[in-house]
């Protein structure tokens, strides 16, 4: 059941993590602040600065001298995408709250849209689902259909295709969320489990405006590595089953051995033994590095750091001050 409506106060927060986005900020702001304001109604935008080491944060402060409705998080430290959007999902005080990047690849004009949709269909999750990919590069959209592919094996047909962080949730998806343990959440995965009612909006995928692309390919595959091992344990059935082959190849090379050997071909046989140690090998070390990852992560939920410190909250210092 989505969250009722209450104009006495703040109906929907727009949560926006940012890493050294001086550059695209102007025009961010000059879509969505009209964007927001044509809602008539009362709304924050949560501006996480992520540790930004460039003019981000400065610019944000000047902006909020004329923009009432901009919040301002910032960590103490570059702490990631995700947990940057955590901070500001748990900080949010919306009755619906809508994340989306800093870079305008993901249009705000369609956050209205995704409200509309809510409060009309009673959906507390409402998906920002790319139509075209076509800006990315080819090698970026076939990696991002293996991804979905994977993850929809993981999840299951509710996680929509081709849908990232751009998304609406109402205030009861929000505290389901915030009541899950705060290790490595990976958004994406984690939304559509909860299986809420929800629903799509389409749109087109545009360039970035600005600066450099946050997601390169060493994180891509760090967060394709979370994702999987954060929400499932196949990959450990992969390598029992990996050994469940080793095996039965071996046994089979070994009854070829023995055949040879019976029918007095014996031959010098380093090669057959050179093959079956690197194969033998090889499996052990992709299973050995796949337990790796499960105990590291039971290790990193063990110690229970917190994914984020945040050293200031505009909001905070707003009612302190008495503005």
């Amino acid at each position: 059941m989505t969250a009722a409506v209450h104009h006495d106060r703040t109906e929907l927060s727009v949560v926006i993590p940012m890493y050294n986005e001086e550059e695209a900020l102007p025009a961010l702001v000059a879509r969505l602040r009209p964007a927001l304001d044509g809602l008539g109604e009362r709304y924050e935008v949560v501006a996480v600065d992520d540790g930004s080491t460039d003019k981000t944060a400065a610019l944000l402060a000047d902006l909020r001298e004329s923009w009432p409705e901009l919040r301002i998080l910032r960590l103490r430290r570059n702490s990631g995408h995700q947990a940057a959007l955590a901070s500001g999902l748990h900080r949010a005080v919306g009755a619906y709250v809508a994340s989306i990047d800093a870079d305008l690849q993901d249009p705000p004009e369609k956050i209205p849209e995704m409200l509309d949709l809510a409060r009309r269909d009673g959906l507390d999750i409402v998906y920002g689902v790319r139509d075209d990919r076509s800006t990315d590069t080819g090698f970026k959209r076939r990696t991002a259909g293996l991804y979905y592919w994977m993850m929809r094996r993981l999840v299951g047909k509710q996680m929509p295709s081709q849908a990232g962080d751009f998304r609406l949730l109402s205030r009861e998806a929000v505290e389901a969320l915030k009541s899950l343990p705060d290790q490595q959440q990976v958004y994406r995965l984690l939304v559509p489990w909860l299986g809420f009612p929800s629903g799509q909006v389409s749109y087109h995928r545009e360039e970035r405006v600005a600066g450099e692309t946050k997601y390169p390919l060493s994180k891509m595959i760090r967060l394709a590595l979370d994702s999987v091992t954060g929400f499932s344990a196949a990959p450990l059935r992969i390598a029992t089953w990996l050994g469940v082959v080793s095996f039965f190849a071996c046994l089979a090379m070994l009854v070829f051995c023995l055949t040879a050997y019976l029918a007095g071909h014996v031959v010098p046989g380093w090669t057959s033994l050179f093959v079956a140690m690197l194969f033998i090998g090889g499996v052990q070390l992709i299973c050995v590095g796949l337990l790796g990852e499960y105990i590291g992560r039971i290790y990193t939920a063990v110690q229970r750091r917190p994914t984020y410190f945040i050293g200031y909250d505009s909001a905070e210092r707003s009612t302190a001050s008495g503005e």
